[in-house]
């Protein structure tokens, strides 16, 4: 966890609170070897995450082909 808070400048008791959190969400686990305490992500706790993020892409990418073209549409009337 030491290597984890040396990079932010934040205290290590703030940044274990943090993982604490992300512990508790189920999107990382910690494990105790003597003093050293390691953590790991887990993917698949991100699985809803990227499902709501794909069907995100999917609304904005037929929002911008609608806009692009409505937009060739008007170059294309403003030219005739």
């Amino acid at each position: 966890m030491t290597d984890l808070a040396n990079p932010t400048g934040l205290r290590l008791p703030t940044v274990m609170r943090h993982l604490s959190v992300l512990e508790a969400a189920g999107l990382i686990t910690t494990s105790k070897d003597g003093r050293v305490r390691t953590c790991a992500v887990v993917p698949e706790a991100l699985a809803p995450v990227r499902t709501w993020l794909d069907e995100q892409r999917e609304i904005w990418e037929a929002r911008l082909d609608r806009l692009d073209a409505f937009v060739m549409n008007v170059m294309k009337e403003s030219e005739e």
